[in-house]
């Protein structure tokens, strides 16, 4: 296996692949825009809602950057949280869930695209990994939301 396929492989597992961990689309399935958009009483924690939308930005700006693009907007962190606006309207949050699904394809076919010349003239396989473990981390933070709420699956 080259570079590429492990980095592939390991991209697939953080996002619809599950391995011994839950990946980040099994995280998402079947919430509800009320359920994505929650937040327990008086605490700072994100919504599952804005997790995605800070995941999607990411992904979206490597994906840009691997295929040699800038982004139309460049948000600073904070700001990434708001990349889309939560709403009551489960079709708005289809939408977003959907979008996370593109984005992750547009950086998949990027990644497979990219020589292992380029990833290592840019440090581009660094910022590859460090994407793979920004998913792990927030889809733990998740999956741990929907725990808090009761709208994780007990058989998982």
């Amino acid at each position: 296996m080259n570079r590429t396929d492990l980095l592939l492989r390991m991209l697939d597992t953080t996002y619809d692949n599950e391995s011994w961990y839950a990946p980040f689309k099994h995280a998402v399935e079947g919430l509800t825009a009320e359920q994505a958009m929650w937040r327990p009483a008086g605490d700072p924690t994100k919504s599952v809602w804005e997790n995605v939308n800070h995941l999607i930005y990411y992904k979206e700006r490597l994906a840009a950057n691997l295929e040699g693009r800038g982004l139309p907007q460049n948000l600073d962190g904070d700001e990434t949280f708001n990349l889309t606006k939560q709403s009551n309207d489960d079709k708005e949050w289809i939408g977003v869930v959907e979008r996370a699904e593109i984005t992750q394809r547009k950086l998949r076919e990027a990644l497979n695209k990219t020589t292992t010349e380029v990833l290592e003239q840019h440090s581009l396989e660094e910022k590859i990994i460090d994407i793979m473990l920004h998913d792990a981390y927030h889809t733990g933070q998740i999956i741990q939301i929907r725990k808090m709420q009761g709208s994780w699956p007990s058989h998982r």
